[in-house]
């Protein structure tokens, strides 16, 4: 089986990643494997697809919060495919807009998973990625807002082309002190954690493209982050415009690019278009 493709998406089993996982199955041109932290979960939505659509994902757990189950999923899909050829990290979380829980709390959780788990996925199954595969971080357009309100110093650091993973890492964790001591405005911060965790994964994807262009620049790998806009799902609220289907679309095209593709990589892609990262941030229509 060494030969055969294979696609995983991460927190598949509701929202943008079920829709994604629907999208692949009936695309991609190999085993889609629809991933989940409750195997109970994850397998009622397996099985959902197959009654309800005749489609044929498979199903493997994965908790993205747990580095063994990180490892687990890893192994498999060494031992079974010789690696992987798409990976969609779409896992995350969000807390609602009225919610009362301290904002250090808020950070501190939300940045655990959406930065730091997203990231661990990341330093795992990279280097399993075959030649000419695709990788998409689910990422924001509240990243770019969110960048938009950091203090001068920040967004300078944020875009530069040299940052290191390291130093980004030890910004996200700043951010998360900061939070918990009530000094996100004084240290330049916006007041917005899941913006916050989605600059983490927008500039972390920058940083991968670059390194893939160091390391692996003959393999004709692609890597991006995305936003799929506002979604309807259980994350985002029923008053968003799109359907889950519909944000699946930026993620699939990403994820779906030609072998001979070049670009996009390392950028942030909303609506299939390329968002200026670099640039100050303007008004952007989801």
């Amino acid at each position: 089986m060494a030969s055969a493709k294979v696609a995983v998406v991460t927190g598949g089993n509701k929202g943008i990643g079920l829709a994604i996982v629907k999208a692949l199955c009936k695309q991609f041109k190999g085993d889609v494997y629809l991933t989940a932290r409750d195997p109970k979960l994850g397998e009622e939505a397996v099985r959902a697809l197959k009654e309800q659509e005749g489609l044929s994902p498979h199903f493997h757990q994965l908790d993205i919060n747990d580095l063994q189950s990180i490892r687990t999923l890893g192994s498999f899909l060494k031992e079974k495919y010789g690696g992987i050829d798409v990976l969609i990290n779409n896992a995350g979380v969000a807390f609602k807009v009225d919610d009362t829980t301290p904002i250090g709390t808020q950070a501190e959780v939300t940045l655990k998973t959406n930065f730091f788990a997203t990231r661990d996925v990341c330093n795992e199954l990279l280097p399993l990625i075959k030649p000419h595969g695709r990788v998409v971080n689910v990422s924001s357009i509240a990243s770019y807002m969110a960048l938009g309100r950091c203090s001068p110093e920040l967004q300078k650091v944020f875009r530069s082309d040299t940052i290191t993973e390291e130093e980004l890492v030890t910004l996200m964790e700043k951010f998360v002190e900061d939070a918990k001591k009530g000094a996100l405005q004084e240290q330049g911060w916006p007041d917005t954690p899941y913006g916050v965790s989605k600059i983490g994964v927008t500039v972390l994807s920058r940083i991968q493209a670059r390194e893939l262009n160091e390391k692996r620049k003959d393999d004709g790998i692609l890597l991006n982050a995305c936003c799929p806009g506002w979604v309807r799902t259980d994350m985002a609220g029923s008053k968003a415009p799109k359907t889950p289907d519909e944000g699946a679309e930026t993620p699939v095209y990403l994820a779906l690019l030609p072998n001979n593709a070049h670009s996009p990589h390392g950028e942030l892609v909303s609506d299939k278009k390329v968002v200026p990262w670099e640039e100050s941030c303007a008004v952007v229509n989801w």
